[in-house]
């Protein structure tokens, strides 16, 4: 049988219940395996529960206490009872210095006490009870969250001056820097607002006009990086060299914001209208030699074909089709045609292609015989171009994306001097 004996009635303040007959703190932390909260419970005494009905701040210090025993317990185990009554009277029942004494001693959880308004520079000289006059029973965890980025941020050696708070502020990521950004002008301080857009302008017209196209290997909404790369690295270099005094931090923010808003809109673009290569095929600028049937095939044997009649161009329909498909253990695919005897592979995981072409039909149920040759690839924009120059004119509209080499074993020589390359010189 459990009752509650005390409560602060809102939040994660800990309550003071009544268990068989026993009085006992209860608190929730942490979680279990499933993610779900983990509850535990100590027991305490008539003395302990008198000063946490009265006293406000020495009821949130002894949680701050409590919480690194519940983070120590992990998902699982149980927490340490004794390490936890012996916490009671050196913090509910002390006097003021013996209490700052201990929490020089013991770890706490300093972000609890911040949320409900603790004094940071009282806290951070030691002086916990005189912090906690201040302390309210409802918690603000902006103020905590912020001055936690504010301390990540200072290990860093960052220092933020009023305008970098300011911008990170109206991308949402003062406190997050993970978070996906947005526009949050009612966040900064209206003083700060005009300077704030300034450099947001400056972004603005340095990615004006650039695209990050979509990459169908990764799922039809995932974003090309190259790309994405590109337009940070536009951004980043106009705002440094417009806005030279900015952070590091700020700067990235900034690039980060510009960067998923063009995403955004590559993303709400339809397939067809994202590759222009396919809108010239739709267009008919293969003419005559363009293909009239085509068969997509991955390396799971999904199979989907695709007529010149339909509605999309060959490429936007093959590369909806890899973005259906691709998976981590779904890299190879294929276009052919079949009419022809050719085709093309293209190998996600190895940045390389393959050009099939059929050279002599098999006798007495053999095989055809075929000829293979290899090239290396660059990149997303790489396969776009080969799958629509296939789509136009086969294998032989292939030939300007080569060399294409017909020695397996010289391909490979070829990859592992690229893949070094990329590595760049090996150090001894």
């Amino acid at each position: 049988m459990r009752d509650i004996v005390f409560t602060r009635g809102s939040g994660w303040i800990p309550v003071v219940i009544r268990e068989d007959g026993e009085l006992r703190l209860m608190l929730g932390a942490g979680a279990d395996a499933n993610h779900d909260p983990r509850t535990f419970t100590f027991p305490v005494g008539e003395a302990h529960l008198a000063v946490v009905r009265e006293d406000l701040p020495r009821h949130l210090l002894l949680w701050s206490a409590v919480l690194p025993l519940c983070a120590a317990a992990g998902t699982r185990g149980p927490l340490d009872e004794d390490a936890a009554t012996a916490l009671l009277d050196p913090v509910l029942l002390a006097s003021p210095a013996d209490v700052d004494a201990l929490f020089r001693r013991i770890p706490w959880d300093r972000s609890r006490l911040i949320a409900h308004g603790a004094d940071i520079d009282l806290l951070e000289r030691g002086e916990v009870c005189a912090a906690m006059r201040s302390a309210t029973g409802t918690p603000d965890e902006k103020r905590a969250r912020e001055h936690h980025a504010r301390r990540r941020r200072a290990e860093r050696g960052v220092v933020l001056g009023p305008l970098d708070a300011a911008i990170l502020r109206y991308t949402g990521q003062y406190a997050h820097g993970g978070t996906v950004p947005r526009r949050l002008p009612g966040a900064v301080d209206a003083t700060l607002l005009p300077e704030v857009m300034r450099v947001i302008a400056t972004a603005e017209r340095a990615c004006a006009g650039m695209r990050i196209g979509l990459d169908p290997r990764r799922g039809n909404r995932a974003t090309d990086k190259h790309d994405w790369k590109r337009v940070a690295a536009t951004v980043d270099a106009a705002v440094r060299h417009a806005h030279p005094a900015l952070a590091d931090d700020t700067v990235r923010s900034v690039s980060f914001l510009m960067c998923s808003e063009t995403a955004d809109r590559s993303r709400n673009t339809p397939a067809e209208e994202d590759d222009a290569e396919a809108a010239a095929d739709r267009a008919g600028r293969g003419g005559s030699e363009g293909k009239t049937a085509l068969l997509f095939t991955d390396d799971k044997d999904a199979r989907r074909t695709w007529l010149r009649d339909g509605p999309r161009s060959a490429s936007a329909e093959f590369w909806q089709f890899v973005g259906e498909r691709s998976a981590a253990d779904n890299e190879v695919f294929t276009i052919e045609d079949e009419e022809r005897g050719e085709g093309i592979q293209l190998h996600f995981y190895a940045d390389s292609a393959a050009r099939i072409t059929t050279v002599g039909e098999g006798e007495g149920g053999s095989d055809p015989a075929y000829r293979v040759e290899y090239s290396l690839v660059d990149g997303l924009g790489g396969y776009r171009k080969l799958v629509s120059a296939f789509a136009r004119g086969g294998c032989a509209a292939l030939e300007p994306y080569g060399p294409w080499i017909p020695d397996a074993a010289e391909f490979e020589r070829a990859r592992r001097r690229r893949r070094e390359a990329r590595r760049g010189p090996s150090r001894k």
